[in-house]
């Protein structure tokens, strides 16, 4: 019985030492994440902004983290993965720390606009640092067991913050900066520096094309993988739907439900946002992993457009959580395959500028979504947001599909 039990987690077996590390991290880091779900609750009802103000505040707080990315990624090929990464994020925390005694203070948006741009330093690193550990017959596992651990953590985080919300408003920034500063601790003691030696015969492996050191400027190779960029572009559309779980989903549970009840009720649905990513990420990983990547995030967009549709005739909090189970297995998809597909397409020599590049063009489709629903629910109402979900959901993924079509075209045999 035990042994059918931990079958499907067999898959993980076998992968470095330091990715397992970066598991147990992200699990106490995202156990923390208290603040960003809570950021338009705290911002319209604690500082008593609108919903179109509040959108364009968390605006500005993901714009600046695309300077952030674009800079990390400069130093993550330059001076390495783990000092970019180590430094980045004791300077979020940092930044949480005030936040907790200034009360209602409009001094906290500038500090957790701060705190973005050092989050955007440090997010090139860890996707490098993942993708220089593993090669191509173990990456998918890998990445789907780093967003296993964010899961974790992120099942219980929100409902332990919704309940901290209205008494405890403080623990907020406190709870986020603390774990997120033992998470540091832990890549600190035991990862090492993950940058790869760019010499191919120094490697003692077979390096795939793709992924060869190369020498040159990025536009000049980035312009030799025009699938790369079209693969960004279309997800960053994607992207820009998952995120209404972020803003139009809370503000809608606080419309429906009340503010007494909204915010306890939002940390319940992204609870079971998180525990169905940690039950069904090992059996949809195994289930699709003979599947392309890009399929993968096609499908994925299916799933969003299906799942954020449904509030449109949500009547009960049922509703909620078939939605949320719905477009969370899409967010499965999608998580654990754009890494796969970016990592096999970027050379180790440039991964740090790769994934600034293609980070900041999701944080555009992620910064445009809150000023653009806010003031889309202002011009017309919170509940015509779905239908329009729905509609960019399935056009994106007709859109990764028809990408995916265009590669089997044209080469013979793509990348796993």
């Amino acid at each position: 019985m035990l042994e059918r039990l931990t079958e499907p987690f067999m898959m993980y077996r076998g992968l470095p030492r330091s990715i397992y590390i970066l598991f147990f991290s992200r699990i106490v880091n995202t156990t923390g994440a208290f603040v960003r779900p809570f950021l338009a609750i705290f911002l319209t009802s604690n500082l008593g902004i609108s919903d179109a103000q509040a959108g364009i505040i968390v605006t500005l707080a993901i714009v600046v983290n695309m300077p952030g990315t674009i800079g990390g990624g400069w130093l993550s090929d330059r001076i390495g993965r783990r000092w970019t990464l180590l430094s980045a994020r004791t300077l979020a925390a940092a930044c949480y720390v005030p936040c907790a005694f200034l009360g209602n203070s409009m001094v906290i948006p500038a500090l957790l606009i701060a705190s973005s741009f050092s989050n955007g330093v440090g997010n090139p690193a860890s996707q490098c640092m993942i993708a220089d550990l593993t090669t191509r017959e173990n990456r998918k596992e890998a990445f789907s067991l780093i967003y296993l651990g964010i899961n974790i953590g992120f099942s219980l985080g929100p409902l332990i913050a919704g309940f901290l919300y209205n008494n405890y408003i403080e623990w907020i920034f406190l709870g986020d900066a603390f774990t997120t500063f033992i998470s540091v601790f832990l890549i600190y003691r035991f990862v090492p520096e993950t940058y790869p030696k760019l010499d191919e015969d120094s490697c003692g492996t077979y390096v795939p094309h793709e992924e060869r050191p190369e020498v040159g400027s990025f536009v000049s190779i980035m312009r030799k993988r025009p699938f790369l960029v079209a693969f960004t572009f279309i997800n960053m559309l994607l992207i820009f739907v998952l995120n209404q779980n972020n803003f139009a989903l809370p503000l809608q549970l606080k419309d429906v439900f009340g503010m007494a009840k909204g915010p306890q009720l939002f940390g319940i649905v992204m609870s079971v946002n998180g525990l169905v990513v940690v039950i069904m990420t090992v059996f949809l990983t195994r289930l699709t992993r003979s599947l392309r990547p890009i399929l993968n995030i096609s499908l994925s967009g299916v799933l969003f457009a299906v799942g954020y549709g449904i509030l449109f005739i949500a009547t009960s909090f049922t509703y909620f959580i078939v939605s949320t189970v719905i477009w969370t297995l899409g967010e499965i998809l999608n998580a654990t395959n754009s890494g796969v597909y970016i990592a096999n397409h970027t050379p180790m020599s440039h991964r740090g500028r790769f994934n600034a590049f293609i980070g900041t063009v999701m944080t555009m489709g992620v910064s445009a979504s809150p000023m653009f629903i806010g003031f889309y629910i202002e011009a017309y109402s919170l509940s015509l947001v779905w239908p329009l979900m729905f509609a960019i959901g399935m056009a994106g993924a007709g859109l990764m599909f028809a990408l995916y079509a265009l590669e089997k075209r044209r080469y013979a045999s793509l990348p796993p």
